[in-house]
């Protein structure tokens, strides 16, 4: 891994990925938005290519028609950090498992699917984590309603 800073990073990255990837910067992070068809590569890309070893945080937000996925990724030994988000259809809402990535995101993945009913592929254990088995439906998704009323 070579040596660089968050804007050489951002630049190869746009480069590389193309109309796929948007950046933002806000005042505290880099944000990346990009497809849900390239999250996976770019995840790796920015755990092998730039040492972001850590996903520190993975939440979601509804937005009604759609869902956004949000990552805050820290490298530790560069004290870097960055936000990637994403956003899947709520009719088909799943999105690639980074567990093969981040073993971090084993129960923050379980967590969302709790709550927000995102299936995340190739989880090895896409369980409930909270609530109980037999709970019916996603609490903080804008559309429930306990007791189906």
């Amino acid at each position: 891994m070579q040596e660089f800073n968050l804007e050489q990073m951002v630049q190869n990255l746009e480069e590389q990925i193309g109309d796929k990837l948007r950046t933002v910067r806000d005042q505290f992070f880099i944000v990346l938005n990009i497809d849900k068809s390239e999250l996976r590569s770019l995840m790796f890309k920015l755990r092998d290519d730039y040492g972001f070893n850590h996903l520190a945080n993975l939440s979601s937000v509804d937005y009604g028609e759609e869902f956004e996925l949000v990552y805050h990724l820290y490298s530790i030994p560069a004290n870097d950090k960055i936000c990637v988000k994403t956003r899947v259809v709520r009719n088909s809402a799943e999105v690639d498992s980074l567990i093969e990535i981040w073993s971090t995101a084993d129960w923050q993945e379980r967590e969302v699917y709790d709550l927000m009913g995102i299936k995340f592929k190739g989880h090895p254990n896409l369980i409930r984590v909270l609530l109980p088995d037999d709970f019916e439906g996603h609490p903080l998704r804008k559309d429930f309603v306990m007791g189906g009323r």
